[in-house]
């Protein structure tokens, strides 16, 4: 599993709000599995709370923040290109819903 970090470490930072399908403060559950950037697989049932993102143009970097259990943040880390995540984030509702 990825790395978590205490509560607040990425909501204490200037980052954005929704993205695509994701709402500030919904949680949602993972119905495909996919892997991130950092190579952690979400398998389907995976579920957390969005708390926003920030995306790095020069990089195609987009990190989503959220937390699983409210006392955590973790960055899920992806790139915004074909040959890595590029073809999740573009259907993001094919591989995540809203709780």
């Amino acid at each position: 599993m990825f790395e978590s970090f205490p509560a607040g470490t990425f909501t204490k930072l200037r980052i954005d709000g929704g993205f695509g399908p994701f709402k500030v403060g919904r949680r949602y559950e993972v119905v495909r599995a996919f892997t991130d950037y950092d190579g952690d697989e979400h398998p389907p049932g995976e579920s957390w709370t969005y708390l926003g993102h920030n995306f790095v143009p020069y990089e195609d970097g987009l990190s989503l923040f959220v937390t699983m259990d409210g006392a955590r943040e973790w960055n899920l880390r992806m790139c915004w290109r074909g040959e890595d995540q590029g073809p999740v984030i573009d259907h993001f509702g094919d591989y995540v819903r809203q709780l």
